[in-house]
């Protein structure tokens, strides 16, 4: 039995198109996506460059579990409490921006109005508070975040 290129479902012989994804059967440049985290797949790649899942074109190894690679809740409010001036819980947690931007107002801010760093430790405190009561329960790829 023949499988589809793009989702890897199997393929009815007598149909046209895929019944789970609607690729055609005889499009070979098809764009491929990860059937995990719907990411665009590089041609003949093994794993999802994105999540790491295994493709259907590789008799890969099995997918990485979730509390393999997830962030601690724990650590992430911690930081976010303690050194959330400087956006160390958003840098931890995949949110690079927001974390720059905590990091000028609380470095920079104190040279220029010298409130700055008053306001990034309490919005420290608030997001360290928020992860750790689960208001906050996702990372910046968008995956849960671990106990």
């Amino acid at each position: 039995m023949m499988n589809c290129k793009n989702c890897g479902a199997p393929l009815l012989p007598e149909g046209e198109y895929c019944t789970n994804c609607g690729t055609k059967k005889e499009d070979p440049k098809a764009a491929q996506f990860c059937t995990r985290c719907g990411s665009e797949l590089t041609e003949g790649a093994a794993f999802c460059a994105q999540c790491g899942a295994p493709t259907n074109s590789s008799a890969a190894a099995p997918m990485k579990t979730e509390s393999a690679n997830c962030r601690s809740k724990l650590a992430a409010g911690l930081l976010g409490i303690f050194l959330g001036v400087f956006g160390v819980h958003n840098f931890y947690l995949g949110y690079t921006k927001k974390a720059v931007a905590q990091v000028i107002l609380g470095t920079v801010g104190s040279i220029a109005c010298g409130i700055g760093p008053i306001v990034s430790s309490i919005w420290g405190l608030v997001e360290g508070i928020q992860i750790l009561t689960g208001t906050i329960n996702k990372d910046g790829d968008g995956a849960p975040l671990g106990e």
